[in-house]
């Protein structure tokens, strides 16, 4: 992106906790950090009075749900979204151009309404959990990158604000989209940590120097002896 951003507000924190209390304890314990990952486990335990929450302690939400329905269905679903001050959001691009470009206009409308921000939209690409075989075994072409490449393209048409893609697919990525739009990596793993039930897996340097606007960072931080800690260490591998 054009403009260059710092390296403590590139990481999303992933709340990868049960509850609300775990939740916001987490939070208050990472005063430097400044977006929180809210993905589907959590949101359905807490639904979106944790989103409220968390913008109390002047944090900002990522709402991961991953988004795939019809078109309209996505699109109130979005719309709730904006009303309770969702940063961004996650839609699934194996919806369809319709389904994405009918969540971009109604995010766009739906702020224009409430004199509002307009949430950072983000089409999902493949999950950083599947590879090659994982893909032929449900019917798709066994070709991460091409696949990747090809849901990219169409998210860039429908009009979505960046796309979610492994760090190994960036660079392919940026081939596609150009400059204009963000990309969202998951499955970072600072030096020497598990890389867990992740098969497509990145240091957080390594991903920013391919092309990475933000990096999903969960159980390294959330999981250490000391969380804030944790964040500090990576903000400092990443540098300025």
């Amino acid at each position: 992106m054009a403009n260059p951003i710092p390296s403590a507000q590139r990481i999303i924190t992933a709340l990868d906790v049960e509850g609300r209390e775990p939740a916001l304890a987490l939070i208050r314990k990472l005063d430097k950090a400044r977006i929180f990952k809210v993905g589907l486990e959590l949101f359905t335990a807490e639904g979106p009075g944790l989103l409220h929450d968390i913008q109390t302690l002047g944090k900002r939400v990522f709402l991961d749900l991953k988004m795939h329905d019809i078109p309209n269905t996505v699109g109130e679903a979005v719309r709730m979204g904006v009303r309770h001050g969702a940063y961004m959001m996650t839609i699934h691009t194996s919806g369809g151009a319709e389904m994405m470009a009918k969540a971009a206009e109604v995010a766009r409308a739906e702020s224009e309404k409430r004199g509002t921000a307009k949430p950072i939209l983000l089409g999902v690409t493949i999950l950083t959990s599947l590879k090659n075989d994982d893909l032929g075994s449900i019917g798709m072409a066994p070709d991460t990158a091409g696949q990747v490449k090809r849901l990219a393209g169409l998210a860039r048409r429908a009009g979505l604000d960046g796309i979610v893609c492994s760090a190994q697919e960036i660079e392919i990525v940026r081939a596609e989209v150009g400059p204009g739009m963000l990309i969202v990596t998951p499955g970072i793993r600072p030096a020497g940590a598990d890389v867990q039930d992740q098969k497509r897996v990145m240091t957080p340097a390594l991903a920013v120097a391919k092309g990475s606007d933000y990096l999903v960072i969960g159980r390294p931080i959330t999981q250490a002896p000391s969380p804030g800690a944790a964040f500090e260490a990576i903000v400092a591998e990443l540098g300025d």
